[in-house]
Order: structure tokens, then sequence, then C-alpha cells
């Protein structure tokens, strides 16, 4: 009941925020979950009576309150039409209280008097939301509700689909899942779009310390690419910029745990301490070099919407061409070129060989020591990466301060790698 009453709670919250935000004048964030949940608790209502009359009777009210609130409309001191629909839903709370979990009765009561004295706070949320965070939004809905439920949920061998082999029994390579390789996706544009609620919220002018972070959140990778970009003709911002990049790579890191936590809670064990001690040789010199400039005001360049679909396939094909040359190397070349992959994959950004190693760690293609060194050696790749994107955009001072930053995480790489 929980599960039924919170996704009505949030799909309701989604068709009022974007009502709010075009300024219907009839419902907004506030009245859609309302009637969303009247709704669920009248169904649950007419199940336990086996009277459909209860759901009929409940939708007749929100009717009812529908046409006053377009009669009236007009009249400035006309109310809206929330306090109409929390009526009708207490009513149906006061009678799930007698028939059914009192915890549900009480949880749906308390929300709604939080979703009624909170009118301000989520006027605002709309309020500065704009017309492009808004359809980032919609796109995350448009990748997560629409395109992942209608795809297949089986592997696939390449080979066999284009009659390279005989489809059964399935090969090596049959690790291809579009149903998964989606999920991936919806997952790292997930954590990108709330890192980009975030930066909206915050604005440009958010501060060096929270500038990495928000900017890690989005993509490390686009954070050292806009900073270096914005230290071209400029070198005196050079310092802020390597500072921000270092903080945007640690945060890197949270993604990579997260990421894998969600994939496989037994890789997690496995890779924890190997990339928590790569986080902490990233963090110490940032931190050390922010209570230096910490009062310094670097506004963050301009981010850009991560929820684009061109850029979600881009990054599904490639998490399923890392996952298909994993297979390959482990079985065609004895796990010979698994090194090779994740360093290649790692030159542009930690996620899609995350999550392939991840993957195939929980479908035990991969030992664990293979594991958390693929990962080891995709964020060495990742470093060499940033720092050739500094000095190519940013100049040669900023990639020398990234080159000397980076040179404590690297060889903590390194001895990892070497010892055990």
């Amino acid at each position: 009941m929980f599960q039924q009453l919170g996704i009505a709670v949030l799909l309701g919250l989604l068709v009022g925020l974007q009502r709010e935000h075009a300024a219907s004048g009839i419902a907004g964030m506030r009245t859609f979950p309302l009637i969303t949940v009247l709704g669920s608790l009248s169904a649950m209502l007419a199940a336990h009576y086996g009277d459909s009359w209860i759901l009929a009777a409940a939708l007749l009210g929100v009717v009812a309150v529908t046409v006053l609130g377009h009669l009236f409309r007009r009249q400035s001191d006309q109310p809206g039409t929330t306090t109409d629909v929390a009526l009708l839903l207490m009513f149906a709370v006061g009678a799930f209280v007698v028939v059914g979990p009192m915890s549900v009765a009480v949880a749906v009561g308390g929300g709604v008097a939080v979703l009624l004295q909170f009118k301000p706070e989520l006027h605002n949320i709309a309020r500065k939301l704009g017309d492009e965070d808004l359809r980032a939004i919609m796109q995350f809905v448009l990748i997560t509700c629409i395109i992942l439920p209608v795809l297949p949920n089986r592997n696939y061998d390449p080979l066999a689909l284009l009659h390279l082999r005989p489809a059964l029994p399935p090969g090596p390579l049959n690790v291809l899942n579009p149903f998964e390789t989606w999920l991936m996706v919806v997952l790292i544009v997930g954590m990108s779009l709330g890192g980009y609620i975030s930066y909206k919220f915050f604005g440009r002018n958010a501060g060096i310390l929270l500038g990495g972070v928000l900017g890690g959140a989005i993509s490390s990778t686009a954070t050292t690419v806009s900073y270096a970009r914005g230290t071209r003709g400029h070198p005196l911002r050079a310092h802020n910029a390597s500072i921000v990049i270092l903080i945007a790579s640690t945060v890197m890191y949270l993604r990579v745990l997260l990421a894998v936590a969600v994939v496989s809670q037994e890789f997690l064990v496995q890779v924890f301490a190997t990339v928590c001690i790569l986080m902490l040789l990233t963090l110490l010199p940032a931190v050390a070099l922010w209570f230096r400039v910490r009062r310094d005001s670097a506004a963050m360049p301009e981010q850009t919407n991560p929820t684009q679909l061109k850029s979600a396939i881009v990054f599904g094909v490639m998490y399923a061409a890392v996952l298909l040359a994993l297979a390959a190397a482990k079985f065609y070349w004895n796990g010979r070129g698994l090194y090779a992959v994740a360093f290649l994959s790692g030159l542009t950004e930690m996620d899609a060989i995350t999550l392939s190693t991840a993957r195939m760690s929980l479908t035990d293609r991969l030992v664990a020591s293979d594991g958390w060194r693929l990962i080891v050696v995709a964020a060495m790749a990742n470093m060499v990466s940033k720092a050739g994107i500094a000095g190519v955009l940013g100049g040669w001072r900023l990639m020398a301060r990234l080159v000397l930053l980076l040179a404590v995480p690297m060889v903590g790489g390194a001895l990892l790698l070497a010892f055990l």
C-alpha cells in the first residue's frame, strides 16, 4: 500500500509541477498529488467493500470540484481547489482508519497536512525552475517511464543476431540485455539530473567547494572541460580551476560507489576500500589548497542539460560496447585485453566501465580481483584524460597544476596495482 501511495504522490507531483510551471490556475503541485492519493485510497476502499461506486463517487467529487473551479476562477477572492480536494481526501482517510491499516491512514493524513503547509516552498520551486529545467525533468521521465518499460528483458548474442554463429547454446558474448542496459542509462542520467537541479537552485555563484561538488555530481569530465575553457586567457584562474576539478574528481568516486552499490552489493565490498583510498588521495590536496582560497567566489560555468535523449543513447551504446569488449577480452584473449578496455573507457568517463564491471561480476564473468583492478586502471586513465583536457583547453599552467596534484592519486593507484 505504501508503495502504491508513494507512486501516486510522485506521479501527482510530476504533473502538478508541470501545471504549476505553466500557471494553469486550477491545480498545481499540491492539488494533483491530493487527487492521485484520493484515487488510490478510493480504489482501496472499493476493493475492501467490493463496491465500485465508492471509486465512482470520488471521481464525481473531483469532477464537481474542477467544474466549480472553472466557474469561479475569474473571481479574485475565490480560493483554489486545493482545500476542496483535501476535504474529499480526508473523508477517504477517515474511512480508511476503520477498514485499512492504521499506519497508512496516519501517513496519508500527515502527508496532507505537510503538503498544505508548504505552499510557499512548493510554489517557489516551480518558479525557480525554468523551461530548460522542466524540459530536463520531462526528458528524464521519457527515458525512465516510457522507454525503459517497453524494452525486452533478455540477453542477446550479437554474433547470433548477425547469423555468425548458431543461436543455441548461448555464447560467451550473450551479455547484451536492452532493459538492463537502459536501466544503467537511467541510473547515470538520474544522478546527473540530481546534480543539475541542485546547480540550478544554488546558482552559478556557488563558490569553489560547492562548484566542484555540483560539477562532479553532474559530470567530472564536463566540469574539467568547462573550467579549462574558463582559464584560457585568464592565467590567474588556473589555481581555482584546478581545485574545482580535483573536488569534482573526488565526487566522481562517490558516483562510482553509488553505481556499484545499485548493481552489485557484493562487488561493492570488493572495491570499496580501493575506491575510498583513491578518493582520499584526490581529496586531500584539493582540501589543502581550498583552505587557502576558500573566501574566493568562483562562478560556475553554465551547465548543460544532462538528460538529452541523444546523450542517453550515446552512453547506452558506450556501456553496451564496454560490456561486450570485456566479455570478448575475458573469453577470447584469456583476460589479457581487460585492462586495455578499462583504460580506453576511462579516458572519457568512469560510468560505463564501472557499471559494466559490476554487471559482469554479478554474473560471475569476472573475479573480484580483476574487477577492482579494472576500476583503478580506468580511474588512472581518467586522470590522464583530465590533465590532457586541461592542457588543450586551459593552457600549460592549468595542466602543470593538475599533473602535480593528480600525481598523488596516480602514485597511489600504481601502488595498489603493484602490491595488492
